[in-house]
């Protein structure tokens, strides 16, 4: 965020990919000059994905950054939220529950609010919050359906404030590295995308134990996880979407496909499944002390179950996506996911008027919120020239979480000396809003079977800042001729 801004200011783009490199060549160091003030955060929802920023304001960024208040329907988790602020020896943020949530913000004023709450009421808190004066950081997705996307666009309009979605996979340094070599020409200008997102079934059975699995909650996989890939996409090509060609079925998480391995079941729960010897899908809650803590210990408040049958029939979410989205550029992407898969990862490939850019990565597969300390990513890169030798790209590797994109976010988000970004991977409201109506745009297409186009689903929804790229009129080299190859 710009430091001298009380609201997260829109960068103006830096020319030239010199500084930007540079930018993103080693993590940031604190600026000798810092604000006076500390920012004051509130924070709803303090579930697992709230942790990255509580551990940000309680760690490295504690010195701009302090966590006033927490919201949660689940006293239960205030409390935990508080002893763990404890332990990082941290001022004990105030609890406060969600029918309170109003009085929070009057009686703490909060600079910020930050969103982690389940999908389908982010809405209702940010344009609470925006509504109050506040500025907004929210956890992708920015919302699930049309119609709450358009709320969220009014009250931006309306309140002139601004929201920061944390789309970290941009900011990973392998993914900025793809986002440079693009818009250095390497491949010319991009006429279509392949993109392939494969969940295996360690961490993608685990959206179907969870809430996830409640399309009505999350948005189904095409919301809640596909939000960052087309995010990435969009920021990739810097350009949006036009149209939407979806088909989806839900065809391994079946009741049926337990009983073709030997179950009987499904049954609701794995903590009290008869059959949870036989089934390798079981998931013991008590293993992990982060999860035990968290949901375990806390469910007597709101009978909430963090270790649900995969196999259960009130499942209504997809496991097996495709997706084509029409470009305003012209670009088409081709894309599909699938959550049952051998391997987890994704591979993508970038066919240009000069080439063609293939990226991808094996990712390590990991239960959400659990404790366990993240693998490194094994990610190719690589060019190859529409007449000529392929050639490598070392991949620009980070530390940490998200290939290391979430200290870099973190830092872009709470450092208010933090440098102008070329690349411009800040995300707000339009880029939020651009990513999931793709999403939502095909869960139409899987209730329908017809296209459906971005412009019909929300109003007023303007293009969010990217950074330049070689477009259809520059002109391009003649390929080698074929006894030059």
């Amino acid at each position: 965020m710009d430091g001298d801004s009380p609201t997260f200011g829109r960068r103006a783009v830096m020319t030239g990919l010199g500084a930007g490199a540079a930018a993103l060549a080693a993590p940031r160091v604190a600026a000798q000059a810092r604000a006076t003030r500390r920012r004051r955060y509130a924070l709803v929802g303090c579930g697992s994905r709230s942790r990255m920023f509580e551990t940000a304001i309680w760690g490295p960024h504690r010195g701009e950054a302090e966590l006033v208040a927490i919201c949660d329907t689940n006293p239960g988790r205030l409390a935990l939220a508080q002893r763990r602020a404890a332990e990082a020896g941290a001022p004990s943020p105030r609890p406060y529950l969600a029918a309170e949530f109003d009085t929070m913000l009057r009686d703490r004023r909060p600079d910020a609010l930050i969103v982690c709450p389940p999908d389908n009421v982010h809405d209702d808190y940010v344009v609470r919050a925006l509504d109050a004066g506040l500025d907004v950081i929210t956890e992708k997705p920015m919302t699930t359906e049309a119609g709450k996307a358009q709320r969220i666009l009014d009250a931006v309009r309306r309140s002139g404030r601004h929201i920061r979605v944390t789309f970290n996979y941009r900011y990973s340094p392998f993914r900025t590295q793809v986002k440079e070599l693009l818009m250095a020409g390497e491949i010319g200008d991009v006429l279509s995308v392949d993109f392939q997102w494969l969940l295996n079934t360690v961490h993608g059975a685990d959206y179907f134990r969870r809430w996830h699995s409640d399309k009505s909650i999350s948005g189904g996989l095409m919301v809640h996880k596909a939000t960052h890939h087309f995010d990435l996409v969009n920021w990739w090509l810097s350009d949006v979407p036009e149209s939407v060609i979806a088909t989806g079925k839900k065809e391994y998480y079946i009741p049926a496909m337990a009983r073709r391995m030997g179950l009987s079941g499904p049954h609701q729960r794995c903590r009290t499944c008869p059959e949870k010897a036989a089934c390798s899908f079981f998931f013991d809650l008590e293993e992990d002390a982060a999860l035990r803590a968290l949901y375990l210990e806390n469910e007597r408040y709101d009978g909430y179950h963090r270790d649900q049958c995969v196999w259960r029939e009130s499942i209504d979410i997809e496991d097996t996506m495709n997706v084509v989205v029409g470009y305003q550029g012209g670009a088409t992407l081709s894309y599909s996911l699938n959550a049952f898969n051998a391997w987890e990862g994704y591979r993508i490939a970038f066919n240009g008027t000069k080439g063609r850019l293939e990226h991808g990565a094996v990712e390590p597969a990991l239960v959400a919120g659990a404790s366990r300390e993240q693998d490194r990513e094994i990610v190719h890169t690589r060019i190859i020239p529409l007449r000529g030798a392929a050639r490598e790209i070392e991949p620009r590797m980070g530390e940490g979480a998200h290939g290391g994109g979430d200290a870099v976010m973190l830092a872009d988000l709470f450092d208010p000396d933090a440098p102008a970004d070329p690349l411009l991977r800040a995300a707000d409201e339009r880029a939020g809003a651009a990513s999931i109506l793709v999403g939502v745009a095909a869960n139409q297409c899987f209730r329908t079977g017809q296209p459906v186009r971005i412009a019909d689903l929300v109003t007023g929804l303007e293009r969010p800042d990217y950074p330049a790229m070689p477009t259809r009129q520059d002109r391009i080299p003649m390929p080698l001729r074929t006894d030059q190859v």
